[in-house]
């Protein structure tokens, strides 16, 4: 499948996207808000957790407050979860489209992505105004500088991140049902082997240094911090392996998607 065939059913992607978005909210009683109450929930959720309940390494050694802190790493992690547990039943979920209409099936699992990208967007108000607040009344100095126009870069690299993974996951999840059961064991085990909500130990044992660095969120999710709160670029090491990674996970899950997408329809 050439880009141009994919740019001409581009059409039919937004309205995938805007159906899932409607589908989702259209019944609930707090419609859009729930974007912004998830990340919220989990941001005093964590907050009460390791700031109250249990003591954490490296929490005092903050130089920012921990919800501040916590809300950095769990709002692109939402969002790194969100779509790719939407990727996963992108094709087996949609029987009549994938075996009916002929189209670039790679358009399910985009339009799960951009539609968990929407609520990103919705949920980065909370963020804002977490800063301005601490900012304001918590005397918390957060520099303005602009690093902060590599943002757009840093959310690329993790949508072309999740663009691979669920590609694959899309994919693994026809052939084996099972898929979606283990991912949502192993989404949140990755989640406590990523920086999210505690700093990770940088003098642990080699376990632990090979864990961090095969993970991409890692980068990822320092990059976030280190713009919005040091205000500084992120280390260009670790930062651009994570590229790599998303690069080499894109490029074969695109190439595995054309050459496995004539079988679809006999495994939905």
């Amino acid at each position: 499948m050439e880009m141009n065939e994919f740019w001409t059913y581009r059409d039919l992607l937004f309205e995938l996207i805007r159906r899932e978005i409607l589908v989702r909210y259209r019944h609930s009683f707090l419609g859009v808000a729930w974007a912004l109450l998830q990340p919220l929930g989990l941001m005093l959720l964590f907050t009460f957790v390791f700031t109250r309940a249990v003591s954490v390494a490296g929490l005092k050694a903050l130089e920012v407050p921990y919800p501040l802190f916590v809300y950095i790493g769990v709002l692109p992690w939402t969002l790194f979860a969100a779509g790719l547990n939407g990727c996963i039943g992108s094709l087996s979920s949609q029987r009549d489209l994938v075996t009916k209409v002929y189209f670039p099936h790679q358009i399910l699992p985009l339009s799960a992505i951009a539609s968990a990208l929407f609520d990103f967007l919705v949920a980065s108000v909370v963020l804002v105004g977490l800063v301005v607040y601490y900012s304001l009344a918590g005397g918390v100095r957060l520099p303005l500088s602009c690093a902060l126009l590599m943002l757009p870069l840093v959310l690329a690299v993790q949508l072309l991140l999740m663009v691979g993974l669920g590609l694959w996951l899309a994919m693994a999840n026809l052939w084996y049902r099972d898929v979606k059961y283990l991912f949502a064991v192993g989404i949140q085990m990755w989640m406590f082997l990523t920086n999210v909500l505690y700093p990770l130990p940088t003098d642990g044992s080699i376990l632990v240094r090979v864990l961090v660095a095969v993970n991409p969120m890692v980068p990822i999710i320092s990059a976030y911090r280190d713009i919005v709160l040091k205000g500084q670029l992120p280390a260009s090491g670790p930062f651009l392996s994570a590229c790599l990674m998303a690069i080499v996970l894109a490029v074969s899950g695109w190439t595995a998607f054309r050459s496995l997408e004539s079988r679809f329809a006999e495994r939905v």
